[in-house]
Order: structure tokens, then sequence, then C-alpha cells
């Protein structure tokens, strides 16, 4: 069982308690024992089971399809937290449906979020957000995929790399630039999946496995009614949506970090050496405490960011910033340290430690490096104080 005493925290509303004390329970009963085989297979289930239970109803505002009438920043985090705890893969699966269809979202049209919101929140349409290039990841600017107008729409051309649910998805936010160039040249665009422009090229197989791939574009010509925001305001449209779900990918390591705490306390609890539980060894503690107290770091970031998220601030590029990179590389050592405390256990295919060992690594990479992390952090921090009398 986690620790949940951070809920009593003043970031949290009597709604988000009961939120995580239900999803907490339901996981357990219905992700955990999940079998898992064919990857593609397995996340179409889950995201029909998220969806069925209502959970994917906080992915999307309430007008279409959604729990709550705008996206609520805690939400998310608890659930990611949560999901996490049992499942890397069900955290995929949530985190996904969010961020593919927060470009819609947060700046879709009307007919558009009527459109793909009610099937993404009942976990019938899996959604995919497609901004990372061969050569084009850290640096979105450089993306080499060009949209250029053709009558009253558009036709792309370019290839896209990295790509989760690539090969799965239903629909595709694409995010492109403008031959021409020029400051305001980023639109992003929706594919669906069956456009007959649109292929799936490649998947690539990584650690800890999800669908994840490379997607052609040759000559796909979509209408007017695909852009996603304004024509121009492409990087708008990704920051800002990024901006949003960044601080979710902390709280997912957050959930993993807390699983192998107490997988950890459970072994050293019960495994004995010479005389006494490895819990009663000195260096055992010491390795628990700091443990502990990187759990809770991260989760004030986390939480603070979400939260300010949630009280109006328009960006909280900081805050994510700041609770990413922190909660990322912090729940790497957690699990690190868990699998040395179960010493062979730790390296055992198929041991929870040993998944989480491999799920946390590309927490790290995915949505900004904890380099650029960093690159961001300064540049607010500097910002700031160059405002400052």
């Amino acid at each position: 069982m986690p620790d949940t005493t951070f809920l009593n925290w003043p970031f949290f509303a009597d709604a988000h308690r009961s939120l995580a004390a239900e999803l907490r329970s339901w996981a357990a009963r219905e992700i955990e024992p999940l079998p898992h085989g064919d990857v593609d297979a397995d996340c179409r289930r889950i995201a029909q089971l998220l969806g069925d239970a209502g959970w994917l109803r906080y992915a999307v505002p309430k007008a279409h399809g959604g729990a709550l009438d705008a996206l609520d920043v805690r939400s998310l985090c608890l659930i990611r937290e949560t999901l996490g705890y049992h499942s890397g893969l069900a955290d995929f699966v949530f985190a996904l449906q969010g961020l593919g269809s927060g470009p819609i979202t947060l700046f879709g049209n009307d007919a558009m979020k009527q459109k793909y919101l009610p099937a993404v929140a009942a976990g019938k349409s899996i959604a995919a957000f497609a901004i990372s290039e061969a050569n084009a990841g850290s640096d979105v600017a450089a993306m080499q995929t060009t949209a250029r107008r053709d009558g009253s729409g558009y036709v792309i051309n370019g290839e896209k790399t990295w790509i989760s649910n690539a090969g799965i998805a239903a629909h595709y936010v694409v995010f492109c630039k403008f031959p021409e160039g020029g400051e305001k040249s980023y639109i992003a665009l929706l594919v669906a999946a069956d456009n007959p422009g649109l292929k799936t090229t490649k998947r690539i197989e990584i650690i800890a496995p999800h669908p994840l791939g490379t997607i052609a574009l040759q000559d796909c010509r979509v209408s007017a009614d695909a852009v996603v925001g304004e024509p121009g305001a492409g990087l708008k449209v990704a920051l800002g949506t990024l901006d949003v779900f960044r601080s979710t990918v902390g709280a997912a390591a957050l959930g993993f970090a807390r699983r192998a705490l107490d997988e950890a306390i459970t072994h050293t609890s019960s495994r004995h050496a010479f005389g006494q539980p490895l819990s009663e060894f000195q260096m055992t503690q010491a390795r628990i405490a700091e443990m502990a107290t990187a759990i809770d770091t991260s989760a004030l970031l986390v939480y603070r960011a979400a939260w300010t998220r949630d009280h109006g601030a328009p960006r909280i590029t900081r805050e994510a910033a700041m609770a990413k990179l922190h909660a990322t590389e912090s729940a790497q050592k957690v699990i690190d340290d868990a699998v040395q405390l179960l010493g062979g256990r730790g390296v055992v295919a198929g041991e929870v430690v040993e998944r989480l060992y491999r799920e946390i690594r590309s927490l790290r990479i995915y949505e900004g490096t904890s380099e650029i992390q960093k690159l961001v952090i300064a540049g607010q921090v500097m910002a700031q104080a160059a405002k400052r009398p």
C-alpha cells in the first residue's frame, strides 16, 4: 500500500482525495492482475477499461464527454501517479490519451472537440502526438516536415519518429512548418490514421515495450478544418500542450518510485541476514530514508506545479520543468536503490523492481530531456532576475 499522507497537503480538495482512493482500489483490482502479451492489444484493452470505468474522462473537458469543466492538472497527476504505481503500461495509455488529445482540448475549435474528444474519453479512439523527428527532438524548431498550402487545405510531406501509439492511433496531431519559413511558420494539423498519405513505416522496440514507431507522410492531404489552433501558431500549440502535461510525467515517475520504495520495505523487512532482518541494518535504514525524502520532495514539486496551473497561471514552464527534472531523476535513483536492496531478486526478469528499472529510464528523455529541463529552468530564473529592480 503506497503512502497517501501527501493527500492531506493543502494542494488538494476532497474531490482529489476521493479520486485517488477510488482509482487506487480499481487499479489494484482491474489493472495490476492483467496478463501482458501483444503490446498493441494490451494497450487497446487498457484504453477500453479506462474508458469504461470513466478514468479517461479526466483527460477531456466536460462539454465533450469529460469529468470536469476543464483539465485539472492535479487530477491528471494523481491518475498518472496511481496508475504508474500499478502498471507502467496503463500509465502510458492514459498519458497518451491526454497528450494526444491535449492540443484539441486546449486549442481546437468546438467542431473538432466534438468530433474527437468523446471517443478519446470513452477509450474507443487512440490518440497520438507527432512532433519528434530523427534530427528534431529537443530542438523542435529544427523539424523538417512541411505543410504546403494547396487550395483551401494543406499537403504534408515528411517523417516523424519516436511516435507513441504509432500504428494503433486513430488520429495524429502532426506538427509541421511552412516551406517559406519565418517565425510564424509552424502549424499543427489533425491527420486521421486512415488518410492514404500517412503510413506507419517502422515499429521501434524499446526496453519497456509500448507502441512506438515512425510514420511517413507523403503528399498527405488534409482540409482546412484540420488546423489545430491557427496557421502559424504550431509551436504555441506544442509548447502550450507540453506545459500542461509535463508535470504529469513527474507524477508517473513518482508512482514508479513509491512502488519501488514499498517493494524495498517489504523485502528488507522479511529477508534476514546475519541473524536479523535487513531492515535493522543502519545502511538499509539510511538508504530507505534517502528514498523517502526524494519521493516527498518530488511530490512537493509535482503538486506545486499542478496546483499553480489549476489556480489560473497561464503558463507553468518553470514549475513544470522543475517537477519533471527532479521527479524523474530522483525516481531513477530510488528504483536503483530498490534493485540494490533486493539483491539478486532485483535483476530477475519479471520482478516488479526490474520492470520499474526499465520503465523509468525513458521518462528522463521524453517530453524534454533532463538537460533541456535544466536549460528551461535556468532561462526562466535568469529572465525573472532581470526583471527585478
